[in-house]
């Protein structure tokens, strides 16, 4: 029996297989941050694939909370009417429709990487004045954010739970809250980009606190019954940075919390960090958060091969693994990597040809 292909149960929610989409940007929603025909065929040709979780891409929980002015959103009735087709679609094929929840803080309103221009888009474009822990941007080229004070903290922890609660009614069977990659609450979390003096800067609990807020908020809005999954960089690759030993801390806490898994993934927050890429290179980082903090875990980063994935699983090292390049090479990959396994594929009838 393949440890990859065995069930995964999460609260009130089981998934069918230990294999997960990575949340991938797709910059391709609408000004008003509505999910488009490609989301339906992206999202759900990876459920068709069979992927067990398949996880959107960062979501904005507020419309300034937008990497760039094509991300999807979910912070209006709107949205929720515009994802349910999507989710019906993908729990239609077995796999378990979730969402990341995000907020770009001081990476917000930039453009989207395949665009003529880099960095800010000014307000004529569509852009907006993004937020953060303090006033510096980025990267020069980015938009100088406003600091965030605390009530507008308390917004923000407000819009995660009240899109969390917007989640459960389109559709999503589980909820990822997206504390990584130099982002609102990951730019809170880590000594590089948060420089505050109150409640919300200085010692590791203070900086954890924001991110800690978000997760009883998500938790109680999505009830008992609900997973939520949290999206951390389980280290900066910089000296002075957030370090594993710091997601450690921060994962027995969030798990405190109601996070019932770690999907460790690394940096963002410092564009000078040296970052040793490789096959399954952050997957050491998972594996540590797993035996320490007693959390289950996601491990993440240039998983290809489906020898790679099982061992990852039969090992101990991570609960799940979650692909993104890969998936995107290939949406069926679980079905090969089922049949390598030794595992039945189970193809859709209308593709049982295949088989």
């Amino acid at each position: 029996m393949s440890a990859l292909f065995t069930p995964l149960a999460l609260r009130a929610v089981t998934l069918p297989n230990r294999v997960a989409l990575a949340p991938m940007c797709q910059y391709s929603a609408g000004p008003d941050g509505l999910p488009t025909d490609w989301h339906h065929v992206h999202l759900g040709s990876r459920a068709v694939g069979g992927v067990g979780l398949v996880l959107t891409e960062a979501t904005a929980v507020v419309p300034e909370g937008r990497i760039s002015p094509q991300d999807t959103g979910l912070w209006s009735g709107a949205h929720v009417d515009a994802w349910r087709p999507v989710t019906a679609f993908v729990a239609a094929q077995g796999a378990v429709p979730a969402v990341q929840l995000a907020h770009a803080g001081f990476k917000a309103s930039t453009y989207r990487p395949w665009a003529a221009r880099r960095g800010g888009v000014p307000d004529a474009e569509g852009g907006w004045t993004p937020v953060g822990p303090g006033a510096e941007p980025f990267l020069p080229d980015y938009r100088r954010p406003a600091a965030l004070d605390e009530a507008g903290i308390a917004s923000v922890v407000e819009a995660f739970g009240a899109a969390a609660a917007r989640a459960v009614d389109a559709g999503f069977r589980a909820v990822e809250i997206h504390a990584a990659h130099g982002y609102l609450l990951h730019e809170f979390l880590s000594p590089l980009t948060n420089h505050r003096g109150d409640g919300y800067g200085g010692d590791r609990p203070a900086r954890m606190r924001l991110a800690l807020e978000v997760a009883r908020a998500v938790r109680a809005a999505v009830g008992e019954q609900v997973p939520v999954l949290a999206r951390i960089s389980a280290t900066d690759w910089v000296d002075g940075g957030w370090t594993v030993e710091d997601s450690v801390v921060l994962a027995a806490e969030l798990a405190a919390a109601g996070v019932d898994l770690i999907d460790a993934s690394s940096g963002g927050a410092a564009t000078a960090a040296t970052i040793p890429v490789g096959p399954g290179y952050q997957v050491p980082l998972a594996a540590r958060i797993r035996r320490e903090a007693g959390v289950p875990t996601g491990a993440v980063g240039l998983i290809v091969e489906p020898e790679q994935a099982e061992q990852i699983v039969a090992g101990g090292e991570a609960d799940l693994v979650l692909l993104g390049r890969e998936l995107l090479r290939d949406p069926y990959w679980p079905r090969r990597a089922a049949a390598k396994l030794g595992t039945e594929p189970h193809w859709p009838d209308q593709y049982a040809r295949a088989s």
